[in-house]
């Protein structure tokens, strides 16, 4: 399996992505809002979702798994 980390620390604002739907590379799953800046997060690799670990509104560090792949 291989996991989609937080690039920074901020809060999730939206989630673009649903448990079993097929992504590309490139393709933004995740916005995080830092100091009023919305940051999309992109996956990193073509795969399946298996987890989504953050909803709307959650607060992330650096580092911490936001979405895992099968």
């Amino acid at each position: 399996m291989k996991n989609l980390e937080s690039t920074m620390a901020g809060t999730v604002f939206t989630v673009n992505v649903a448990v079993g739907e097929e992504v590309a590379v490139g393709q933004v799953l995740i916005v995080l809002e830092s100091m009023k800046m919305e940051i999309p997060i992109e996956s990193e690799v073509a795969g399946k979702v298996a987890t989504i670990n953050v909803s709307e509104g959650d607060f992330v560090n650096e580092g911490d798994i936001l979405v895992t792949f099968e």
